[in-house]
Protein backbone atom coordinates (compact mmCIF):
# COMPACT_ATOMS: atom_id res chain seq x y z
CA UNK A 1 0.00 0.00 0.00
CA UNK A 2 1.69 3.46 -1.14
CA UNK A 3 0.78 6.12 0.91
CA UNK A 4 1.27 9.96 0.64
CA UNK A 5 2.37 12.24 2.98
CA UNK A 6 3.47 15.70 3.65
CA UNK A 7 6.64 17.41 6.09
CA UNK A 8 7.16 20.85 6.75
CA UNK A 9 10.96 21.64 7.14
CA UNK A 10 12.26 24.96 7.27
CA UNK A 11 8.94 26.52 5.97
CA UNK A 12 9.33 24.07 2.66
CA UNK A 13 6.39 21.57 2.33
CA UNK A 14 8.00 18.34 1.30
CA UNK A 15 5.83 15.11 -0.10
CA UNK A 16 7.28 11.73 0.80
CA UNK A 17 5.88 8.31 -0.48
CA UNK A 18 5.89 5.84 1.87
CA UNK A 19 5.78 1.83 0.48
CA UNK A 20 5.90 -1.26 1.95
CA UNK A 21 9.59 -0.93 2.63
CA UNK A 22 10.84 2.27 1.53
CA UNK A 23 9.98 5.98 1.62
CA UNK A 24 11.07 8.26 -1.45
CA UNK A 25 11.03 12.05 -0.78
CA UNK A 26 10.25 14.84 -3.44
CA UNK A 27 13.87 16.25 -4.72
CA UNK A 28 11.42 18.57 -6.45
CA UNK A 29 9.89 20.08 -2.61
CA UNK A 30 13.50 20.11 -1.48
CA UNK A 31 14.85 22.11 -4.11
CA UNK A 32 11.72 24.83 -3.94
CA UNK A 33 14.19 25.41 -0.52
CA UNK A 34 16.91 27.13 -2.82
CA UNK A 35 15.17 28.06 -5.70
CA UNK A 36 11.34 27.40 -6.34
CA UNK A 37 11.08 28.59 -9.66
CA UNK A 38 13.95 26.32 -11.01
CA UNK A 39 13.34 23.32 -8.69
CA UNK A 40 14.57 20.86 -11.73
CA UNK A 41 17.67 23.06 -12.87
CA UNK A 42 19.03 22.48 -9.16
CA UNK A 43 18.98 18.76 -8.97
CA UNK A 44 20.60 18.89 -12.14
CA UNK A 45 23.00 20.69 -10.96
CA UNK A 46 23.85 18.38 -7.94
CA UNK A 47 23.38 15.13 -9.79
CA UNK A 48 25.92 16.39 -12.47
CA UNK A 49 29.31 16.16 -9.98
CA UNK A 50 31.37 13.74 -9.65
CA UNK A 51 30.78 12.97 -5.81
CA UNK A 52 26.90 12.87 -6.49
CA UNK A 53 27.33 10.39 -9.20
CA UNK A 54 29.79 8.31 -7.14
CA UNK A 55 27.17 7.89 -4.57
CA UNK A 56 24.24 7.01 -6.40
CA UNK A 57 26.26 4.35 -8.54
CA UNK A 58 27.10 2.85 -4.89
CA UNK A 59 23.35 2.99 -3.91
CA UNK A 60 22.27 1.56 -7.14
CA UNK A 61 24.85 -1.24 -7.05
CA UNK A 62 23.63 -2.48 -3.23
CA UNK A 63 20.18 -2.34 -3.95
CA UNK A 64 19.43 -2.74 -7.28
CA UNK A 65 20.22 -6.07 -9.33
CA UNK A 66 19.44 -4.45 -12.65
CA UNK A 67 21.84 -1.71 -12.59
CA UNK A 68 23.97 -1.22 -15.67
CA UNK A 69 27.24 -0.51 -14.11
CA UNK A 70 28.75 -0.56 -17.94
CA UNK A 71 26.91 2.72 -18.53
CA UNK A 72 27.65 3.94 -15.02
CA UNK A 73 31.49 3.51 -15.43
CA UNK A 74 30.69 5.11 -19.34
CA UNK A 75 29.18 8.46 -17.72
CA UNK A 76 32.13 8.58 -15.44
CA UNK A 77 34.91 8.64 -17.80
CA UNK A 78 32.91 10.59 -20.35
CA UNK A 79 35.07 13.28 -21.59
CA UNK A 80 33.72 17.51 -21.17
CA UNK A 81 31.20 18.25 -18.33
CA UNK A 82 28.71 16.34 -16.62
CA UNK A 83 25.98 17.41 -17.35
CA UNK A 84 23.27 14.90 -15.58
CA UNK A 85 19.27 15.00 -15.35
CA UNK A 86 17.17 12.05 -13.38
CA UNK A 87 15.86 11.51 -16.85
CA UNK A 88 19.20 10.60 -18.23
CA UNK A 89 20.50 8.42 -15.36
CA UNK A 90 17.64 6.69 -15.38
CA UNK A 91 16.97 5.64 -18.91
CA UNK A 92 20.96 4.98 -19.17
CA UNK A 93 21.67 2.93 -15.82
CA UNK A 94 18.19 1.94 -14.97
CA UNK A 95 18.35 3.33 -11.69
CA UNK A 96 15.68 2.86 -9.29
CA UNK A 97 16.60 5.46 -6.26
CA UNK A 98 15.31 8.17 -8.04
CA UNK A 99 12.15 8.72 -10.28
CA UNK A 100 9.83 11.68 -12.05
CA UNK A 101 6.53 11.09 -10.77
CA UNK A 102 3.75 12.77 -13.58
CA UNK A 103 1.12 15.42 -12.50
CA UNK A 104 0.47 19.19 -11.81
CA UNK A 105 -0.41 18.57 -8.15
CA UNK A 106 2.15 15.55 -6.49
CA UNK A 107 4.03 15.34 -9.42
CA UNK A 108 7.86 15.81 -9.70
CA UNK A 109 11.77 14.24 -8.68
CA UNK A 110 11.39 11.99 -5.97
CA UNK A 111 14.10 9.88 -4.42
CA UNK A 112 14.75 7.02 -1.74
CA UNK A 113 15.33 8.52 1.37
CA UNK A 114 19.01 7.74 1.24
CA UNK A 115 19.78 9.73 -1.76
CA UNK A 116 17.09 12.57 -0.53
CA UNK A 117 19.18 13.02 2.76
CA UNK A 118 22.41 13.22 0.64
CA UNK A 119 20.55 15.83 -1.12
CA UNK A 120 19.54 17.84 1.74
CA UNK A 121 23.53 17.69 2.92
CA UNK A 122 24.61 19.79 -0.65
CA UNK A 123 21.63 21.72 -0.39
CA UNK A 124 22.16 23.07 3.80
CA UNK A 125 23.76 21.34 6.41
CA UNK A 126 21.28 22.92 8.76
CA UNK A 127 18.23 21.88 6.02
CA UNK A 128 19.22 18.05 6.04
CA UNK A 129 19.30 18.33 9.85
CA UNK A 130 15.89 19.35 9.95
CA UNK A 131 14.89 17.45 7.50
CA UNK A 132 15.95 13.92 9.56
CA UNK A 133 14.45 15.24 12.55
CA UNK A 134 11.10 16.06 10.40
CA UNK A 135 11.25 12.75 8.92
CA UNK A 136 11.89 10.94 11.98
CA UNK A 137 9.02 12.67 14.07
CA UNK A 138 6.58 11.57 11.11
CA UNK A 139 7.96 7.83 11.46
CA UNK A 140 7.57 7.83 15.29
CA UNK A 141 4.16 9.05 14.82
CA UNK A 142 3.14 6.37 11.93
CA UNK A 143 4.82 3.26 14.47
CA UNK A 144 2.96 5.17 17.53
CA UNK A 145 -0.29 4.76 15.80
CA UNK A 146 0.69 1.41 14.26
CA UNK A 147 0.88 -0.03 17.71
CA UNK A 148 -2.28 1.75 18.71
CA UNK A 149 -3.89 -0.08 16.30
CA UNK A 150 -2.34 -3.23 16.99
CA UNK A 151 -3.59 -3.06 20.43
CA UNK A 152 -7.08 -1.72 19.49
CA UNK A 153 -7.35 -4.98 17.08
CA UNK A 154 -6.47 -6.97 20.14
CA UNK A 155 -8.50 -5.85 22.42
CA UNK A 156 -11.28 -6.20 19.67
CA UNK A 157 -10.15 -9.86 18.82
CA UNK A 158 -10.69 -10.76 22.82
CA UNK A 159 -14.14 -9.41 22.68
CA UNK A 160 -15.08 -11.28 19.55
CA UNK A 161 -13.58 -14.30 20.69
CA UNK A 162 -15.89 -14.18 24.02
CA UNK A 163 -18.85 -13.41 21.54
CA UNK A 164 -17.52 -16.39 19.39
CA UNK A 165 -17.55 -18.81 22.30
CA UNK A 166 -20.50 -17.79 23.51
CA UNK A 167 -22.12 -18.06 20.22
CA UNK A 168 -20.69 -21.92 19.81
CA UNK A 169 -22.09 -22.89 23.09
CA UNK A 170 -25.28 -21.52 22.36
CA UNK A 171 -25.20 -23.53 19.11
CA UNK A 172 -23.21 -26.22 19.15
CA UNK A 173 -24.11 -27.98 22.53
CA UNK A 174 -27.08 -30.57 21.76
CA UNK A 175 -29.82 -29.48 23.09
CA UNK A 176 -31.74 -31.83 26.15
CA UNK A 177 -34.37 -33.85 24.38
CA UNK A 178 -37.84 -33.46 24.91
CA UNK A 179 -39.46 -36.80 25.83
CA UNK A 180 -41.48 -36.92 22.82
CA UNK A 181 -38.53 -37.21 20.84
CA UNK A 182 -37.24 -39.61 22.74
CA UNK A 183 -39.90 -41.97 22.54
CA UNK A 184 -40.27 -41.47 18.76
CA UNK A 185 -39.30 -44.73 17.02
CA UNK A 186 -36.26 -43.73 14.27
CA UNK A 187 -36.30 -45.53 11.01
CA UNK A 188 -32.58 -46.25 11.23
CA UNK A 189 -29.69 -46.20 13.44
CA UNK A 190 -27.92 -43.36 12.20
CA UNK A 191 -31.37 -41.12 12.44
CA UNK A 192 -31.15 -42.29 15.96
CA UNK A 193 -27.13 -40.50 16.52
CA UNK A 194 -28.57 -37.39 14.38
CA UNK A 195 -31.10 -36.78 16.59
CA UNK A 196 -28.92 -37.18 19.91
CA UNK A 197 -26.56 -35.24 18.53
CA UNK A 198 -28.26 -32.82 15.96
CA UNK A 199 -31.29 -32.77 17.34
CA UNK A 200 -33.10 -33.32 14.14
CA UNK A 201 -33.34 -36.51 11.33
CA UNK A 202 -31.24 -36.19 8.16
CA UNK A 203 -34.80 -35.58 5.77
CA UNK A 204 -35.58 -32.73 8.89
CA UNK A 205 -32.32 -31.53 7.61
CA UNK A 206 -33.03 -31.97 3.90
CA UNK A 207 -35.99 -30.36 4.28
CA UNK A 208 -34.21 -27.05 6.03
CA UNK A 209 -31.45 -27.06 3.87
CA UNK A 210 -32.69 -27.59 0.12
CA UNK A 211 -29.93 -25.59 -1.67
CA UNK A 212 -27.03 -27.62 0.53
CA UNK A 213 -25.38 -30.06 -1.09
CA UNK A 214 -24.46 -33.54 1.04
CA UNK A 215 -26.11 -34.02 4.10
CA UNK A 216 -25.97 -32.96 7.84
CA UNK A 217 -22.60 -34.68 8.38
CA UNK A 218 -20.68 -33.02 5.66
CA UNK A 219 -21.23 -29.34 7.54
CA UNK A 220 -20.65 -30.86 10.99
CA UNK A 221 -18.06 -29.23 12.92
CA UNK A 222 -14.11 -31.20 13.46
CA UNK A 223 -16.11 -31.60 17.20
CA UNK A 224 -19.48 -32.83 15.95
CA UNK A 225 -17.02 -35.56 14.02
CA UNK A 226 -15.10 -36.81 17.12
CA UNK A 227 -18.16 -36.90 19.07
CA UNK A 228 -20.15 -39.00 16.61
CA UNK A 229 -17.70 -41.34 16.22
CA UNK A 230 -17.52 -41.79 20.04
CA UNK A 231 -21.45 -42.32 19.94
CA UNK A 232 -21.12 -45.12 17.33
CA UNK A 233 -18.81 -47.14 19.59
CA UNK A 234 -21.54 -46.85 22.49
CA UNK A 235 -24.09 -47.20 20.28
CA UNK A 236 -22.79 -50.47 19.41
CA UNK A 237 -22.41 -51.69 23.20
CA UNK A 238 -25.84 -50.29 24.20
CA UNK A 239 -27.38 -52.59 21.39
CA UNK A 240 -25.55 -55.59 22.68
CA UNK A 241 -26.50 -54.81 26.27
CA UNK A 242 -30.22 -55.22 25.16
CA UNK A 243 -31.24 -51.31 25.90
CA UNK A 244 -34.65 -49.96 24.35
CA UNK A 245 -34.37 -47.07 21.60
CA UNK A 246 -35.80 -45.15 23.63
CA UNK A 247 -32.95 -45.43 26.30
CA UNK A 248 -30.13 -45.45 23.50
CA UNK A 249 -31.33 -42.06 22.44
CA UNK A 250 -31.39 -40.74 26.55
CA UNK A 251 -28.32 -41.97 27.25
CA UNK A 252 -26.35 -40.75 23.80
CA UNK A 253 -28.10 -37.07 23.56
CA UNK A 254 -26.37 -37.36 27.16
CA UNK A 255 -23.40 -38.23 26.28
CA UNK A 256 -23.07 -35.77 22.78
CA UNK A 257 -23.97 -33.02 25.68
CA UNK A 258 -20.86 -33.68 28.14
CA UNK A 259 -18.54 -34.30 25.47
CA UNK A 260 -19.50 -31.41 23.26
CA UNK A 261 -19.02 -29.02 26.79
CA UNK A 262 -15.76 -30.67 27.30
CA UNK A 263 -14.31 -30.35 23.26
CA UNK A 264 -15.35 -26.84 23.24
CA UNK A 265 -14.16 -25.39 26.70
CA UNK A 266 -10.89 -27.26 26.60
CA UNK A 267 -7.74 -25.10 25.76
CA UNK A 268 -5.93 -27.84 25.14
CA UNK A 269 -7.90 -28.70 22.24
CA UNK A 270 -8.22 -25.42 20.69
CA UNK A 271 -4.32 -25.37 20.67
Amino acid sequence: MVKKEKIIVQGTEISIISGSKNDYISLTDMAGYKDELEARVVVSNWMSTHFTLDFLGIWEQIYNPNFNRMEFHTLKTEGGRLVLTPKRWIERTNAIGIFSKAGRYGGGIFAHKDIAFEFGSWLSAEFKFYLIKEFQRLKEDENQRLSLNWNLQRTLSKVNYQIHTSAINQNLIPKMLTKAQISYVYSSEADLLNVALFGITAKEWRDSNPNLKGNMRDYATLEQLVVLSNMESINALLIQQKYTQAERLKQLNNTAITQMQILLNSKTIKT
